[in-house]
């Protein structure tokens, strides 16, 4: 009879995302994650192939829990609210979880599949959508995308110096934006 196994991929995943959240990317080396879920490092080779399939994995984790935290608090009834609900939810996700979501935009192998990227911009595409019109979805969703993440980077890496309130300058940018894609659908 085999011996029982000693670990999980899930558990060898939450101890990487651990390491990675409280250590950085450069903390994750498998000896690490070994050590962590009480196994020696050759063993992790029967869960993951390697360091970069198991960023893969940490990141697809990522991606997943923020793709859930998005779409549960959208509301539906008004788009523009909705896109107020998801850049809060965004920013919130990414200032509780600093280190790892950067993983979400990070172009090293290993980084978020193909599917859960998807997966990952559904509640974006869908108030984009909404809001901008079918024609100008993916246009808007990458437009959201790239101001949110550029500004939760810059105010991860203390980038905001010259004073003022944050919290209004990120309030003030949703509702560009708002309006911004309420004309086009509409006109």
């Amino acid at each position: 009879m085999p011996a029982p196994a000693r670990t999980s991929t899930e558990a060898v995943v939450a101890a990487a995302r651990t390491l990675v959240e409280q250590d950085g990317l450069e903390a994750l080396t498998m000896q690490a994650v070994a050590a962590e879920v009480g196994v020696r490092a050759p063993s992790l080779y029967k869960r993951v192939a390697g360091r970069d399939a198991l960023i893969g994995l940490v990141a697809d984790q990522v991606a997943i829990e923020m793709a859930d935290e998005l779409d549960s608090v959208l509301v539906g009834d008004d788009p523009a609210e909705d896109l107020r609900l998801l850049a809060a939810a965004f920013r919130a996700f990414a200032r509780r979880n600093p280190t790892s979501y950067r993983l979400l935009f990070d172009p090293r192998p290993g980084g978020v599949s193909a599917a859960v990227r998807g997966r990952s911009v559904e509640a974006v595409r869908r108030v984009a959508g909404r809001l901008a019109g079918a024609e100008r979805e993916l246009l808007a969703a990458r437009m959201f995308v790239a101001w949110a993440n550029g500004f939760v980077a810059m105010e991860l890496a203390g980038g905001f110096q010259l004073g003022g309130d944050v919290d209004e300058a990120w309030d003030f940018a949703v509702d560009a934006l708002v309006r911004a894609w309420e004309r086009p659908a509409a006109g």
